[in-house]
This record gives structure tokens, C-alpha cells and sequence, in this order.
């Protein structure tokens, strides 16, 4: 057990953390299948199996990733980007389309889809610290930030947002919260965001696709404020089923309670199954190992001697946490439908691969502090 214990890089805790995520997940999983699974004929083991061995994977990929010299993936961050935006443009014009929006790119052969917008977010992350670690003496500049950090960030998210309102947003304020730690002026931020207001309003008065777009956000906000509007089925059986489970949970008894279970209720209400349950200590707990990878994540940056190390985990773990506590959020009633999954707990494919990918790269940062690589390596990276 101590060499298994040894071989596993990065920091523990941070393990620890994913590993009760997933082992909480694969029941919750299989209790919030049973509507998917009656309509394939009663088979309630197919999709709790799919996620052990999807999860199986992403453990792979974090480890992997975990063993890989992150100071790297500054080099390679120009060319993340430009396989970004062909993506996200294909994405676009081409994807595939999930409740009338491209979001996604089907995978030859294996028969998954993946959601750009996950590679996008890591691939943006990573090219935002190293610009920033690269031109802190520019920083005063608005120009500089303009042209080398605005305009990426916007132009990335503006090719989500048609499709992925929720997801767009999510990117952009991850990157502001780097943005804000890279030592970016508060005054240029102002200046952006009254740019991007008086752009979206343009858009939106000028392009009926978007026009569209944006009735069905006012749909989901109307239902957010309306208890009794159609587009609340799902919310309200959300609601229903943490009620069902009262403060104690189920405990994974299927037949008793008035209410039933969301139709995606292992995946984007994933919350209000864990509720239903296992009631409030399971909710606590849930909301717990968040904030323990959180806080992981913060000290492994204050440790950090180089600020691309430092943005980097601070913009991936913020990331991560972000969309956490929205999907919860949803769940409780608090947000409006944003339909983003619940980090290595929902059902799903290749999202909980790209959450392995940025854990990994969190735990490589972690690795390297530990091994007292971080100054030599990273300087060498960067260069």
C-alpha cells in the first residue's frame, strides 16, 4: 500500500477529495437513471456501469496529466488556442445539436461527443496565465490588455454564447477572476465591460439568430420567477424530490415519497439527487469537498515561486468551483436552468474528462512545489 501511496503525485487531499466525489456519485448515478433505464427495457445497470468506467478513465487522465511538467503547457498555449477557435467555429456552423443549440462534436469511431466549450475553457486558461506571467510590466497599458487579453477572452466566449449562454458567462468570469489576480486595472475592467454591454446589445438588435437566443433566456428567467411557468417541470420535481428526501434522505429507496425524480436527475439536478438521498449530510458533505479543493488549490498557488504556476491553478480550480456551485445553486431553486454538470459527480462523458484534465494539471503544479522543481523548471518553460 505505501508504494501505491508513493506513486500517486500531486497533492493527497486533492485526491482524497475526487475519490469520494466519484464513489458518491456511482449510486447517486443508478437512483437517477431509473426513467432512462425504463425507457431501454428495465436495464438499470447500463448507465451507472458507463459512468464507473467513464470515471475509471478520468482518474487515468488525471494521473496521467499529473505526471506531465506543467510549465509546458505555457509553450503550448498559442497553439491550444488555435485549435480553439477552428473548434468553437465548427462548433458553430457544424455541430451537432442538443434542445436547438450546436454545442457539441461527435467523436469518430467511439461514438461520444464532446462539448468545445470544455476544451475552450482549459485551453483559455492556460494562454490568460501565460500572458499575463509574459507582460506584467505592460499591464498599465490598456492597449496591451486590450489586445493581447480582451480580445481573446471575448472573442472565445462570443463564439459560446449563441449556443451556451450559462457556459459563456462561466469562461468569462473565470478569466476576470485571473485577470484580476494577474494585477489587471480595476479601471480597465470597467472600460471592457461597458464595451461588451454596448457589443451585445448591437448583436442582439442586429442578428435574429441571437434575437432568438435571447427570447429563450427570458423564457428561463421567466420561469425562474414563475412557480407555475411551463419551463419550470424540471426545477419543480428538483424542488419535489429535496423535499421528498427531507432532512434524513431516502437512502436510495426508490418507491416511497409523493414526488419523482427530475428526467436529468443524474446529470445537470445531479444536486437534488444527492439530497433526496442522502439528505442534508450529504448535501454538507458534497459542498464540503468543494471547498476543500478550493482551498487545496489556494495553498498550492500561495506556494508557487512563478505567477504562471500561481494563475494557472487559481484559474482552473475557480473555474471548477464556479460551475460546482451553480449547478447546486440550480438545483436548490437559487439560479435559473443552466444546465452545467457537477464536477466528477454527473453523468457524463467526456466533461468528466476535461475535469480529470484540469485536477491533473492541478495536482502536476502541486507535484512539481513538492519536489522543489517548481523555480528551475517552470523558468525553463516560460523561456
Amino acid at each position: 500500500m505505501q508504494e501505491i501511496y508513493n506513486k500517486i503525485y500531486g497533492d493527497k487531499v486533492i485526491w482524497g477529495v475526487i475519490i469520494s466525489l466519484a464513489l458518491l456519485s456511482i449510486p447517486i448515478v443508478y437512483v437517477g437513471t431509473e426513467q432512462l433505464a425504463l425507457l431501454r427495457g428495465g436495464n438499470f445497470f447500463y448507465f451507472v456501469i458507463k459512468h464507473a468506467i467513464i470515471l475509471l478513465s478520468a482518474f487515468v487522465i488525471a494521473y496521467q496529466v499529473s505526471k506531465i511538467n506543467h510549465g509546458y503547457l505555457s509553450r503550448v498555449s498559442i497553439i491550444l488556442m488555435v485549435f480553439t477557435i477552428p473548434l468553437l467555429l465548427y462548433t458553430m456552423f457544424a455541430g451537432h445539436n442538443v434542445d436547438d443549440a450546436s454545442r457539441w462534436i461527435k467523436i469518430p469511431f467511439i461514438g461520444l461527443s464532446f462539448q468545445t466549450s470544455d476544451f475552450a475553457k482549459i485551453s483559455l486558461t492556460i494562454y490568460v496565465a501565460r500572458v499575463l506571467s509574459r507582460k506584467q510590466g505592460e499591464l498599465h497599458s490598456f492597449k496591451v490588455v486590450l489586445k493581447h487579453l480582451f480580445i481573446p477572452i471575448v472573442f472565445v466566449c462570443a463564439l459560446i454564447v449563441k449556443s451556451d449562454f450559462s457556459t459563456a458567462f462561466l469562461i468569462l468570469g473565470g478569466c476576470f477572476i485571473i485577470l484580476f489576480f494577474g494585477g489587471v486595472k480595476m479601471s480597465h475592467f470597467g472600460i471592457i465591460l461597458l464595451i461588451l454591454i454596448l457589443c451585445f446589445t448591437i448583436i442582439l438588435l442586429t442578428v435574429p439568430e441571437f434575437l432568438q437566443r435571447l427570447l429563450t433566456w427570458v423564457n428561463r428567467l421567466k420561469a425562474y420567477s414563475d412557480p407555475l411557468h411551463p419551463g419550470n417541470y424540471q426545477k419543480n420535481l428538483a424542488e419535489a424530490s429535496i423535499y421528498d428526501g427531507g432532512a434524513l434522505g431516502l437512502w436510495f429507496d426508490i418507491f416511497p415519497g409523493k414526488y419523482g425524480q427530475p428526467p436529468q436527475a443524474a446529470s445537470d439536478f445531479i444536486y437534488a439527487t444527492i439530497l433526496r438521498n442522502y439528505g442534508i449530510i450529504g448535501g454538507a458533505f458534497t459542498i464540503l469537498m468543494y471547498l476543500v479543493l478550493f482551498f487545496r488549490s489556494i495553498k498550492i498557488a500561495r506556494k508557487c515561486n512563478k505567477l504562471f504556476s500561481v494563475l494557472l491553478v487559481i484559474g482552473l480550480s475557480s473555474g471548477l468551483i464556479i460551475q460546482a456551485f451553480s449547478n447546486m445553486a440550480v438545483a436548490v431553486g437559487i439560479f435559473p436552468v443552466t444546465g452545467q454538470p457537477l464536477p466528477m459527480v454527473s453523468m457524463g462523458g467526456t466533461s468528466l474528462w476535461f475535469t480529470a484534465i484540469s485536477i491533473g494539471i492541478i495536482l502536476s503544479v502541486s507535484r512539481e512545489i513538492s519536489s522543489g522543481n517548481n523555480d528551475e523548471e517552470i523558468a525553463k518553460s516560460n523561456n
